[in-house]
């Protein structure tokens, strides 16, 4: 291959293959897919138009790194550039859930960036699917949703701004009756296993919640 796909060691895209949900060509192939890259923010998810994770990767780096792209870790500020991301409303969140930084910035590695891409596969499971949406939907990162963390995915969800925005009467409306219909025990928050059971009954979830490379 050549270009900026040559320089991914054949060992690692072995090991790469065996830990995601990616096939090769999704791992580095370089040819981008025809018409321009898309955003579709949709249930949540981030749609990639395009068919090189390796190439799109390293352009988000300086030139003088991009041969050590495996190596080296790109900022949050640049990784919210790609267009799939900067169009969707959980952009942050999604930085933050798949980001390894013990910096916290939530700055990506390439693999951080493979396992974003493998999550949001066509090839990977509901229940793997699930889990990283509860985490994404957790914005206080405490193991639960409460009411605070669905009022934030409301929000995300209707936008910023004042029209769309619901008062606050209905924003209270509308969590008791989530509540009501997802907290199975009863204590107020709705945690992985009823988050997973709600998912159950929604049949576009995993479609939606994808990313096309």
């Amino acid at each position: 291959m050549g270009g900026s796909s040559s320089l991914l060691p054949q060992e690692a895209l072995g090991e790469y293959q065996e830990l995601t949900f990616l096939n090769k060509q999704e791992i580095l192939l370089a040819a981008p897919a025809p018409g321009l890259p898309r955003a579709l923010p949709h249930g949540g998810a981030v749609v990639f138009a395009s068919s090189s994770a390796y190439k799109r990767f390293s352009e988000l780096l300086p030139r003088e790194q991009r041969e050590n792209a495996c190596s080296v870790r790109v900022p949050k500020s640049q990784i919210l550039t790609l267009p799939e991301l900067r169009a969707n409303p959980f952009q942050h969140r999604i930085c933050h859930v798949f980001s390894t930084s013990e910096d916290g910035d939530d700055s990506m590695s390439f693999e951080d960036f493979l396992d974003m891409l493998s999550v949001f596969s066509d090839a990977a499971t509901s229940d793997i699917k699930s889990r990283y949406a509860f985490r994404i939907f957790d914005f206080d990162d405490d193991g639960v949703l409460d009411g605070k963390d669905l009022e934030k995915l409301v929000n995300c969800l209707t936008g910023q701004g004042e029209e769309a925005r619901l008062s606050s009467i209905e924003m209270e409306q509308l969590i008791r009756n989530v509540l009501e219909e997802s907290d199975i025990d009863k204590d107020g928050t709705i945690n992985l296993s009823e988050f997973q059971h709600v998912i159950s009954r929604s049949p576009d979830f995993v479609s939606s919640f994808k990313i096309v490379l």
